[in-house]
């Protein structure tokens, strides 16, 4: 299913306090209870590794219901090399809207402004079975692994130019921005209404079982 009426635009000042309640809503109780992502949305703007105009949010009927951002973000090449690409989420739909296209609307557009921009691939943590829609694939495709040096299954990637990542075999960082203050998340969270805290959700398991499935980069 597809809504009707949906505009994409940059985030604006104004709709800082939106987004972040947004982001919150999106993400509560889905990977573990309670979530850190309004709080990242928060820190992330003020980051230099933030890619402003890659901040798009998705509107309908001027109501603020989606919203995607992207960070730079680097591969340690085998070699050497450092060799830049970059990074999205949080992308985040109000509960109530999703799956009904935002969220591919969301990608597909920042896809092609950030090959206008110049970059050359993104990679992401993320459900193999939900991006490989995109065209995502595991980046163990291009020899790409985690910062501990394994594979992992969530981290995926995608060239916006053919062939940008065929010969940088190496290790995937994001920004230090990711490396989350728990107790600043908490203190920042208690801006907003308290919200119940769950457990053991399908979307918990989902993302346990994919944290897990991790093999040695060798």
């Amino acid at each position: 299913m597809q809504r009707e009426n949906i505009r994409l635009r940059q985030e604006r000042a104004s709709d800082y306090r939106i987004v972040e309640e947004l982001t919150r809503e999106a993400f509560w109780n889905h990977y573990v209870p309670g979530c850190n992502e309004h709080y990242l949305v928060h820190m992330m703007r003020e980051s230099e590794s933030f890619i402003k105009e890659l901040d798009i949010v998705a509107t309908e009927n001027e109501t603020l219901v989606g919203n995607i951002m992207y960070t730079k973000a680097i591969i340690r090449c085998d070699n050497g090399e450092i060799y830049p690409v970059i990074s999205f989420g949080p992308i985040s739909v109000l509960p109530e809207l999703q799956g009904q296209g935002i969220g591919t609307l969301l990608i597909e557009h920042t896809k092609k402004l950030a090959k206008d921009l110049g970059c050359k691939a993104i990679l992401i943590y993320g459900d193999p079975s939900y991006y490989s829609r995109f065209g995502f694939v595991p980046a163990e495709t291009y020899k790409i692994g985690t910062p501990d040096n394994m594979y992992a299954a969530p981290l995926l990637a995608f060239e916006l130019i053919e062939g940008a990542l065929s010969d940088c075999p190496g290790r995937f960082f994001v920004d230090p921005i990711f490396d989350i203050d728990e107790a600043k998340a908490k203190e920042f969270d208690k801006r907003f209404p308290n919200k119940e805290l769950q457990d053991s959700s399908p979307s918990q398991e989902r993302f346990l079982q994919l944290v897990n499935m991790r093999t040695p980069r060798i």
